[in-house]
């Protein structure tokens, strides 16, 4: 697909084949998207200038097809764009129902606000979507939840919609009336932005870029420090090498690519390595609990009963199986 050059001129930042593949789902192409996800340096998580995920763009244009394929790939659910919407969001405001239902059977957050406190409900009220509502309403979705100007979902219902969705939220045990006032969670930290573009788009970087705070662990391998690049929390590997000549220089040049992994959700990719000898590090995102490992043997908030060991299994399978799929394969 041939892009304008008009249209780079308003999005300098993200490459041609980032600006292809969101074309390409606004349109609906499966097609060229499939081969795209095909790739596995691509990221399917990857947000463009303003934070829309390719998830985001295919549930607001209902590309349901998209969708799915991106849901069976691992696209993250409830991530958000710069106005804080998330894909539901999206599918509800624009009466996707399809596409509504699917992304509720992948637990997508139905108390969701965005940057004006708004739920998916609320845009499903306002916008007369009454299957939608329900299939929120039964979800869990709020009925009495507030935005950031005090309206409720039922403030904003339009014409003969409010008395059809008032007796759906009695049904299922809400009272309409009810004012649930509203809270300020941005605090927590618990919204989960879409992955910057620049973190798949970038190869080989400039030791000096990386703001490295912290060394987290040492071994015969190499140094694990934590820090900072792009704006990004990330670790860097910093290997142990003797002697960097040219031909290890070049193997790791030609190697490290392999484990950019961004089409899988159960991989941690590299996200990028500076070559510069004597120094040779890896780069990768910061993963707050650590490796599993940690999670398994030192001090964790994380509670591992039976079926969070299971989870951890499955996942742990599910990548091992990925990358023995890849052709050729990575050699360890």
């Amino acid at each position: 697909m041939a892009l304008s050059s008009h249209y780079h001129e308003h999005k300098p930042n993200v490459p041609i084949i980032m600006e292809d593949v969101f074309g390409w789902v606004r349109e609906g192409n499966a097609f060229q998207v499939r081969v795209w996800l095909d790739d596995h340096e691509h990221d399917l998580n990857v947000g463009d200038d303003h934070a829309f995920s390719l998830l985001h763009w295919a549930s607001k244009e209902g590309h349901v097809s998209i969708v799915e394929m991106l849901l069976s790939r691992g696209a993250r659910v409830n991530a958000t764009n710069m106005g804080d919407d998330t894909s539901l969001h999206l599918a509800a405001a624009h009466g996707h129902r399809p596409i509504v239902v699917k992304l509720l059977a992948r637990k997508a957050d139905v108390h969701a606000t965005n940057e004006h406190g708004m739920t998916p409900l609320h845009y499903a009220c306002y916008w007369g979507f009454e299957q939608i509502a329900e299939d929120l309403i039964v979800s869990g979705a709020q009925i009495g939840a507030c935005n950031k100007r005090g309206q409720t979902p039922m403030d904003v219902c339009q014409g003969p919609s409010r008395q059809a969705i008032a007796e759906i939220a009695i049904e299922n045990g809400q009272n309409p009336n009810e004012r649930i006032p509203f809270k300020d969670q941005t605090w927590k930290g618990t919204k989960s932005r879409t992955r910057d573009a620049t973190l798949s788009r970038y190869t080989g970087v400039d030791v000096s870029s990386l703001n490295l705070i912290t060394k987290i662990a040492e071994s015969h391998s190499g140094e694990l420090w934590r820090g900072k690049w792009q704006g990004n929390e990330i670790v860097a590997r910093i290997l142990a090498v003797q002697e960097v000549t040219p031909r290890i220089s070049r193997d790791f040049q030609t190697e490290f690519p392999a484990l950019r992994i961004f089409a899988h959700s159960n991989i941690c990719p590299v996200l990028a390595a500076a070559n510069q000898p004597p120094n040779l590090v890896v780069i990768s995102q910061y993963m707050p609990f650590g490796s599993l490992y940690n999670v398994l043997h030192e001090q964790s908030s994380v509670v591992i009963d039976h079926s969070q060991a299971m989870r951890f299994a499955v996942d742990v399978a599910r990548g091992m199986s990925y990358l023995h799929s890849l052709d050729p394969p990575i050699l360890r």
